[in-house]
């Protein structure tokens, strides 16, 4: 019973969040995405330009947006950058906000219940270009995120550059070793000290020898510099160099804050727009 009504609180929430949103732009709305690997349907919030109802031969890149830890799929909308629609309209592409819940977007060692990377890598994407007009392939897709969620793009991209063409990170925790205590990942990836593989095996910056030159995608990683994760990005800038490894590395006053997020994204949306437009 208690499962049941849960459920139909959530259900709840997600209608309601999406008729307030419709509400106010049709372009902005909340749909139910389902994930066999995880047996559940989850909420993405989804931002169509202006220009989707009426082009209807037109196909679209879509740029995914992962929150971080603590925030959900309304974040990007109602937090942390409000302009998206505005921002999807001037630069004709959809955005995608999945829900990731507090997952940091792995398929979790030790909470098998949470298979995030399947989920965005796999079951959203087919769900998307299914559900929308959208550009079908790598040259027409771009994940980003931050906190959290620059870890998760990162850690996505690099791994399924069959699916995302172009990445991007800022403020991520893209070596998450340093901070065994937080953000619940010692119960997606056991306790560090008895299971130090599996977080060495679980961190973006280990993921690096998986980058195939041919087929590596285009990656921007940005960080302020009184960040509490700017040691971690700087290790991996450094290390991207000494692999060879092209990028694009921005770093600028500011912290871990949405107010710095809101001002990265627009550069990243840019990043992403050069190589939609490449040839």
């Amino acid at each position: 019973m208690k499962t049941a009504k849960a459920l139909l609180f959530t259900g709840i929430l997600i209608l309601s969040s999406a008729c307030l949103l419709r509400a106010g732009d049709e372009s902005v709305s909340v749909i139910n995405t389902a994930s066999a690997s995880m047996n559940k349907e989850i909420p993405a919030t989804v931002v169509l330009p202006d220009s989707y109802a009426s082009e209807s031969e037109k196909s679209y890149p879509v740029i995914y947006l992962l929150h971080g830890f603590g925030n959900n799929h309304l974040g990007w909308i109602q937090r942390t950058k409000p302009s998206l629609q505005k921002v999807a309209s001037q630069c004709d592409v959809i955005f995608v906000c999945p829900d990731g819940s507090t997952s940091w977007y792995w398929d979790a060692p030790k909470k098998p219940e949470f298979k995030y990377e399947t989920y965005v890598s796999k079951e959203l994407v087919e769900q998307i270009d299914a559900k929308f007009r959208t550009v079908k392939s790598p040259k027409g897709r771009a994940i980003t995120g931050f906190s959290m969620g620059g870890h998760g793009a990162l850690w996505l991209g690099i791994r399924h550059p069959d699916v995302f063409g172009a990445c991007g990170s800022m403020s991520g925790g893209v070596d998450i070793r340093p901070f065994p205590e937080n953000w619940k990942m010692k119960e997606s990836l056991g306790d560090y000290c008895q299971n130090s593989k599996t977080w060495d095996d679980h961190t973006v910056i280990n993921q690096l020898h998986k980058i195939n030159p041919r087929t590596a995608p285009k990656i921007i990683i940005d960080c302020g510099t009184s960040d509490f994760f700017y040691n971690v990005n700087e290790e991996l800038h450094k290390k991207m160099l000494y692999m060879r490894i092209p990028h694009e590395y921005i770093t600028r006053p500011g912290s871990h804050t949405h107010e710095y997020w809101n001002n990265a994204v627009d550069y990243q949306i840019l990043f992403f727009l050069k190589f939609f437009n490449s040839k």
